[in-house]
């Protein structure tokens, strides 16, 4: 049945407009094949919308997210503001803001190898691939936002503070063991239980929660053994779900393992609305270029397919056609293993005519 789709669209900083204009390509071209009505309008987010308003994530911007059924995200971060540690009005602070203004609760990163990058990932073949798991993180709560927070008055004491409710650790868990049981019913819970108060919170209301699921395998890790696991064993993993800082870092190290930044999506499901962007950056070496890796936002225009939407179809028709890029060698030069490398357009180009030709 066709839909309409109505999409913000902020392009943000670095190669965020090069990769976002590919993305929005595609969505165009599966639109018109499947018959979707499309409407998207552009925002200002990042140190781009700094420049312009003074600060990074304008009201403007978020009254078209609040009025938007997705939000197609490209990176923000700009040296300028990475190299003044004094600086007032970062660029990051928009990010945050958006995930507390949308109540963008819970970040999917889905971790899987493609077979012509397995020899890049940085350990050995039999290890990844196959490797297929999702990483769900708890984006609203925890350090980044508990308070108080800051420095004292002289300086020489910082500190933070790491605060959860049960209503947030309940919410994240039920979404959690929604998408295991579309998958392979395997759930791990990551915390560090034996240390932190916080953890011992998520510890206890998960093993009250799992009943409610008896269809789901559900296992506990602490996050320093977790993060050993995913390079020993990640194809152990189905599900993983944790809080804001452990996902943080866990996502980043597992995001390596596929053997490419420049390919992986992530989604974050909100009260209000979702958003869809790369995990990579903003990558502003490469800004103006037309070299950047534009599929992992391309992957993301696939996830707001399957989780704004609900058009599964569409969404894998994105993932057939990169993948088929891949075989055929049109890639940017990051994974060009020193063969002819494609421009960012040239691939997204590519990747269009497939869809069109409706293969």
């Amino acid at each position: 049945m066709a839909k309409t789709l109505n999409i913000a669209v902020l392009p943000g900083d670095g190669i965020g407009p090069e990769i976002i204009e590919q993305a929005l390509n595609v969505t165009q071209a599966v639109c018109k094949r499947f018959g979707h009505q499309l409407n998207y309008t552009y925002g200002l987010v990042g140190a781009s919308a700094i420049d312009r308003t003074g600060e990074p994530y304008p009201q403007a911007t978020h009254e078209l997210c609040m009025r938007s059924d997705a939000v197609l995200f490209g990176a923000i971060g700009h040296p300028k503001y990475d190299n003044d540690p004094s600086a007032r009005v970062r660029p990051e602070q928009g990010l945050l803001q958006m995930r507390k203004d949308l109540g963008l609760y819970a970040n999917l990163r889905p971790v899987s190898t493609f077979p012509t990058l397995v020899h890049k990932s940085p350990l050995r073949a039999e290890l990844v691939d196959g490797a297929d798991f999702l990483c769900i993180r708890e984006l609203t709560g925890g350090l980044y936002f508990g308070r108080p927070q800051g420095r004292s008055e002289d300086g020489n004491t910082a500190y933070d503070t790491c605060v959860y409710t049960r209503a947030e650790v309940e919410r994240i868990l039920h979404l959690a063991y929604r998408y295991a049981r579309q998958r392979r019913r395997k759930l791990t819970v990551v915390d560090k239980a034996n240390v932190i108060a916080t953890s011992r919170l998520w510890r206890q209301v998960a093993q009250e929660i799992a009943p409610q699921y008896p269809d789901v395998e559900t296992e506990y890790l602490f996050v320093d053994n977790a993060a050993m696991r995913i390079i020993q064993w990640p194809k152990s993993f189905d599900v993983l779900v944790t809080e804001n800082l452990f996902g943080d870092i866990l996502t980043d190290e597992a995001s390596v393992i596929t053997g490419s930044l420049g390919m992986l999506p992530s989604a974050s499901i909100g009260v209000h609305t979702s958003v869809f962007e790369p995990i990579h950056g903003s990558y502003p070496q490469a800004a103006g270029r037309n070299i950047a890796n534009p599929l992992a936002t391309i992957l993301s225009a696939a996830l707001m397919f399957e989780y704004a939407f609900d058009l599964t179809d569409e969404g894998a028709c994105i993932r057939r056609a990169v993948t088929d890029s891949l075989s055929a060698g049109v890639v940017t030069e990051d994974i060009a293993d020193g063969a002819k490398a494609c421009t960012t357009s040239e691939v997204g180009e590519w990747i269009v005519q497939k869809i069109e030709d409706g293969e």
